[in-house]
């Protein structure tokens, strides 16, 4: 028993490594998060504490990093921009009017390099070819469009 009272420092390190080995086959970030309670166990036991007070530290810390470390780290890791498929990676973007474009007549734009039938968003405009149009919102087929602002020199 005096080897072990005299080697605790070495168990929570082992510990800490068990656990941090472990979390590189779960990915869950609870595991780490132990082993991180393990090392303060460890700093406890280097600083000659009561093993009760290295167990009770170890697990304080180990209970705060889950509750304030994991979900910032999860969320970093888990999180990323957001993947748009399809037409809905066109809106917002800029195109460039082929056909003239009104309420009445479905014109044409070429967005991405590819050509769509367009109308306008707002149906009281008429869009002449040549001009540059951001897309609003894609329904079917056809996109709606409004002018974008520019400087006249």
């Amino acid at each position: 028993m005096d080897w072990i009272g005299d080697h605790l420092w070495e168990a929570w390190l082992g510990l800490a490594i068990v656990l941090g080995v472990a979390e590189m086959f779960s990915l869950d970030l609870i595991l780490i998060m132990l082993a991180a309670g393990a090392v303060v166990g460890m700093l406890a036991a280097l600083l000659g504490l009561p093993l009760i007070a290295q167990a009770l530290l170890a697990l304080g810390a180990s209970v705060a990093m889950i509750a304030l470390v994991r979900p910032a780290f999860a969320k970093r890791l888990h999180g990323g921009p957001e993947l748009a498929l399809g037409h809905g990676k066109l809106v917002g973007t800029q195109a460039l009017v082929t056909e003239d474009i009104s309420a009445l007549t479905t014109g044409r734009i070429k967005a991405a390099g590819e050509t769509w039938s367009a109308l306008p968003y707002d149906e009281t405009l008429t869009i002449t070819a040549g001009e540059t149009v951001e897309i609003l919102q894609i329904k079917g087929a056809t996109a709606y469009v409004h002018p974008v602002a520019r400087l006249e020199p």
